[in-house]
């Protein structure tokens, strides 16, 4: 568990080592969001491969047309590895951590693969670069602004439960005005999500520096951005999909 009593904030530094202690830190910092960023660039990528696969093999459609129980296994399954890696991460090794990240875009590709059987291939690539221009910008955004952003996360997250309430309602409502409400919101709350959640890991990084909780951190930081990046996606697809 790291130590979110930092001792360094209170200690005296020796003359002439803050300027070296500042670079060092920057350094850090620098490298500990590149890691952030590596493992959510690369699991969006791994998800994306997967699911195209998956999706234009005969096994994989055959499954998303006619899969029964295993069909609606693939599309929950993912929920179970962020429930594993959010409330065991401190129980579990970084070694542990990657693999169940990885594993986790690969399961997750299979879910989503069944945006290729509903969206043309153009329309999906259009919105990936869209999503992804998007996020760019608004993760820039949380990480350079000195504004604070953190009276911000109770209001994301009470808008995230009601847009899940609001989605298991138009399960039974099937309203396609409803829906496209759902999407637009749903793009709004994670574009703030995806400001929010940079500041969060980069304050982060001045809790665990130093500690072995480092690398696991950053592994947690790439699963918000990733999670944030992905239903950005799913949501603006509604808006910019065409459909097959």
């Amino acid at each position: 568990m790291a130590n979110w009593s930092d001792p360094r904030a209170t200690a005296s530094p020796q003359p002439g080592t803050l300027g070296r202690e500042s670079v060092a830190q920057d350094a850090g910092l620098r490298s500990y969001m590149l890691s952030v960023y590596n493992y959510m660039t690369s699991g969006v990528l791994l998800t994306g491969i997967v699911a195209l696969l998956f999706a234009n093999s005969e096994f994989g459609r055959n499954i998303l047309i006619n899969g029964g129980v295993l069909r609606y296994l693939i599309m929950f399954a993912p929920l179970a590895f962020v429930m594993v890696l959010s409330f065991g991460i401190n129980r579990l090794s970084t070694g542990t951590a990657q693999a169940l990240f990885w594993a986790f875009a690969v399961v997750m590709g299979l879910s989503l693969s069944s945006i290729f059987l509903v969206f043309t291939g153009q329309s999906i690539a259009t919105t990936f670069f869209a999503t992804a221009a998007a996020f760019a910008s608004l993760s820039l955004w949380g990480y350079t602004t000195k504004k604070d952003l953190s009276g911000f996360g109770t209001f994301l997250v009470m808008g995230l439960f009601g847009l899940l309430i609001a989605m298991l309602i138009n399960i039974f409502v099937q309203s396609t005005a409803f829906q496209m409400a759902i999407s637009f919101i749903g793009v709004l709350l994670f574009a703030g999500l995806t400001a929010y959640d940079t500041q969060r890991i980069k304050s982060m990084y001045y809790y665990v520096q130093g500690s072995d909780m480092l690398g696991k951190t950053a592994i947690m930081g790439a699963l918000s951005l990733y999670l944030d990046f992905v239903n950005m996606f799913t949501f603006l697809l509604n808006f910019m999909g065409n459909r097959e």
